[in-house]
């Protein structure tokens, strides 16, 4: 049964969708709902969705900006468009992001089933692709795919000669590989599974690195696998670093995976550093694994220690949460982390997602005005840092 998420900040109609469509009848089960895309994506990630329905203009993270986020992130999500707006540009812009379907509301049970029924034999065709694929990636790895293997390894279990440029580089061009950047990040991404299963995540990440446009290389490693990030400045490379790894992390052939670390290393410059990233990332594994046993998570140098990015985003919060225009982005700034990076270890320290938490501390200080004072809702709604009192409500 293929798991549906609807995201729309009209409540009526998430509730008519919700009550009159037979989901559950049809094959299909409505694994949850949100009011914007940026407390959707999170959710969307939780629970290892198929279908995104969303609405398109919506505060915080509007749904043309979700539906760039899963394509950047979950492309493996299909998407379906509910919109009031009979607009070519955004139907021009839904189609460049992979949207199959654009449906003008008010939608009917009819119009739905139609959408539902052809996103799921467009994601049925792509698994048998997939399985496919990957079936034939462990059965038969070609000379020249085990050759880019040993290349790209080398990259971070060799010491450093100046020579490595033209042992390495070239080559690596030659299978259609270019491994030259302004900036590196090494992941070193490390799991339990027996043989079989190993070389089925091995593939998966493969494929996952594939539709990065060359920005992310995959290869084997001792524990599982190391990937190399590949941008033009350091805040490129943690985007990309921890969009990746959130998307490692969600993998259907990942989620078996009870123990699942991927530990990201120093961001650096020069070719020849690329292995003191990766000695970075090894470090930062072995000090995780240390404090006892692991289960799903994703660390870097700058989510360790007392002063975590967690904790001042959270500052930064309690401070500004009366601003109406607060987003991730903002906090992100403050703290100097990209939106990906902060959303990750946000989410894994307080067990919360930026806006869950934001929305927690509007709530707590509604209900003490409330209680302390003779404020109208409306004035208390603009206090917390809702412009929209019925939105408040």
């Amino acid at each position: 049964m293929l798991k549906v998420f609807l995201v729309d900040d009209d409540i009526a109609n998430r509730e008519s969708l919700r009550n009159s469509f037979p989901w559950e009848e049809k094959g299909f089960q409505l694994a949850g709902e949100a009011p914007d895309g940026e407390m959707a994506l999170p959710m969307i990630r939780d629970l290892n969705v198929d279908i995104l329905l969303t609405d398109i203009r919506m505060p915080f993270m509007d749904g043309i900006r979700l539906c760039e986020e899963i394509q950047r992130t979950m492309p493996w999500v299909e998407r379906i468009i509910l919109s009031g707006y009979d607009d070519f540009e955004y139907a021009r812009k839904a189609i460049s992001l992979g949207v199959r379907e654009y449906l003008l509301k008010p939608v009917t049970s009819e119009e739905l089933e139609s959408a539902l029924n052809r996103t799921r034999a467009l994601i049925e065709e792509k698994r048998r692709e997939r399985e496919n694929l990957t079936a034939l990636k462990i059965r038969a790895r070609s000379e020249s795919a085990f050759l880019r293997d040993k290349l790209l390894e080398s990259l971070f279990t060799e010491e450093g000669d100046p020579a490595d440029y033209d042992i390495v580089v070239r080559p690596t061009r030659t299978l259609g590989l270019n491994p030259v950047a302004v900036r590196y990040a090494v992941l070193d991404i490390s799991f339990t599974a027996e043989e079989a299963a190993r070389q089925a995540c091995r593939a998966a990440l493969g494929s996952l690195a594939e539709m990065s446009g060359g920005t992310v290389l995959i290869c084997s490693g001792a524990r599982g696998a190391r990937a190399l990030v590949l941008g033009d400045h350091p805040e490129d490379v943690e985007e990309r670093a921890y969009s990746f790894a959130s998307s490692a992390l969600h993998l259907p052939e990942m989620e078996r995976e009870e123990h699942l670390l991927i530990a990201i290393g120093d961001t650096v410059e020069d070719f020849h550093d690329i292995r003191r990233s990766m000695r970075s990332a090894r470090h930062l594994r072995h000090l995780q694994t240390a404090e006892g046993p692991v289960g799903r998570s994703i660390i870097s140098v700058s989510g360790r220690g007392s002063d975590s990015a967690a904790a001042r985003a959270r500052q930064y919060l309690e401070e500004h949460f009366s601003d109406p225009n607060l987003m991730l982005q903002d906090a992100a700034q403050a703290v100097c982390l990209s939106q990906s990076h902060l959303s990750t270890v946000f989410a894994q320290e307080t067990g919360m997602t930026f806006t869950q938490y934001l929305t927690g501390l509007r709530i707590t200080r509604a209900r003490e005005l409330l209680e302390t004072t003779d404020l109208r809702s409306s004035r208390i709604a603009e206090e917390v840092g809702y412009n929209d009192a019925h939105y408040f409500s």
